[in-house]
C-alpha cells in the first residue's frame, strides 16, 4: 500500500514537473515576442532608414504577389455570386445581389482571403530567407560588421509587408467585385453603372475603414510572425523549414484571432 502511495505521488511530481516546465517555456517564448516587437517599434523612429531595401521588399511582397492575388480574388467573385444567387432567387431578391457581394467581399472576405494568401506566401518566404541567412552565420557577419541586421532585415519586411498588405486587400477587393460583376452581366443582364452604385450603396465608411485597419494588422502580423520565426531559427537546415512551416500557421492562426476580435469590435461600433 505505501508503495503504491509513493509510486502515485512520484507520478503526479513528475507531471507537476512536465508542466512546470512546459509553463516556463511559454512565457520565456512570450517574453522573447514582446521585446522582438518592442524592438521593432525603437529601432522604427531611428537612422539609417533603410529605403532601398524597404522598396526592394515592397516589390516582393506586393507585386510578385499579383498574379496569385488576381486569379483568387477573380474566381472568388465568381464563385461567391454563382453560391449566393440561387438562396436569394428562392426569396425573389435576385436584384440584392451586388449589395449582398459588396457587404461580404469588402467586410470579410477580401482582407480576409489577401491576408491567408500573403501567410502562405510571404510569411513562409521571410522565414525561409531569415532562417537560412541565421544557420549560415549570415545575420552574426552583419553584426560583426557594424551593420544593424534587425534594422536592415527585420524593419524593412515588415515595414513593406504592413503598407503592401492593405493594397493587396484594395485590388483584390476590385478583382472579386469584377469577377461578381461579370457573372452577374451574364445572368442578369445588370450595366456596370448600375452595378457599382448598389455595391457603393450597400456600404458604409465603417466598412471601408475596418476593411483598411484589419489589412493593416494583418500585414503587421504577416511580416512580423515571418521575421521572428525565422531571425530566431537553429537546427542548421531541419530549422529552415520549421521556421517556414511555423510561420505560415502560426500567422494564418493569428490572422482568424485577430479577424473574430476586430469583428466584435466593429459590431460594438455599429450598434452605437
Amino acid at each position: 500500500m505505501d508503495l503504491s502511495n509513493k509510486n502515485t505521488e512520484s507520478t503526479r511530481s513528475r507531471r507537476r514537473y512536465v508542466v512546470s516546465k512546459r509553463l516556463d517555456r511559454i512565457f520565456l517564448e512570450l517574453g522573447d515576442v514582446y521585446a522582438f516587437i518592442a524592438r521593432f517599434f525603437k529601432e522604427l523612429w531611428f537612422p539609417p532608414y533603410e529605403l532601398k531595401e524597404i522598396i526592394n521588399q515592397c516589390y516582393e511582397i506586393g507585386v510578385r504577389s499579383l498574379p496569385l492575388i488576381s486569379l483568387t480574388g477573380f474566381i472568388i467573385g465568381i464563385v461567391f455570386t454563382n453560391q449566393s444567387r440561387p438562396s436569394l432567387a428562392d426569396f425573389g431578391a435576385a436584384a440584392l445581389l451586388p449589395a449582398l457581394i459588396s457587404v461580404a467581399i469588402i467586410r470579410a472576405i477580401g482582407p480576409l482571403v489577401t491576408a491567408l494568401i500573403a501567410a502562405g506566401r510571404v510569411a513562409s518566404g521571410i522565414g525561409a530567407e531569415l532562417g537560412s541567412m541565421r544557420v549560415t552565420e549570415q545575420i552574426d557577419a552583419m553584426e560583426v560588421s557594424a551593420t544593424n541586421p534587425y534594422k536592415f532585415l527585420v524593419v524593412s519586411r515588415v515595414l513593406a509587408s504592413t503598407l503592401m498588405i492593405p493594397a493587396l486587400t484594395m485590388y483584390t477587393t476590385l478583382v472579386s467585385l469584377l469577377g461578381g460583376y461579370l457573372n452577374i452581366r451574364q445572368n442578369e443582364q445588370t450595366s456596370l453603372t448600375t452595378f457599382f452604385y448598389q455595391v457603393f450603396e450597400a456600404i458604409t465608411f465603417l466598412d471601408l475603414a475596418a476593411s483598411s485597419v484589419k489589412s493593416v494588422i494583418f500585414g503587421f502580423t504577416i511580416g512580423m510572425v515571418g521575421c521572428y520565426k525565422g531571425y530566431n531559427s537553429s537546427k542548421g537546415t531541419e530549422g529552415v523549414g520549421k521556421a517556414a512551416n511555423s510561420s505560415v500557421v502560426t500567422a494564418m492562426f493569428l490572422i482568424f484571432i485577430e479577424e473574430l476580435l476586430i469583428m466584435q469590435v466593429i459590431n460594438a461600433l455599429r450598434s452605437f
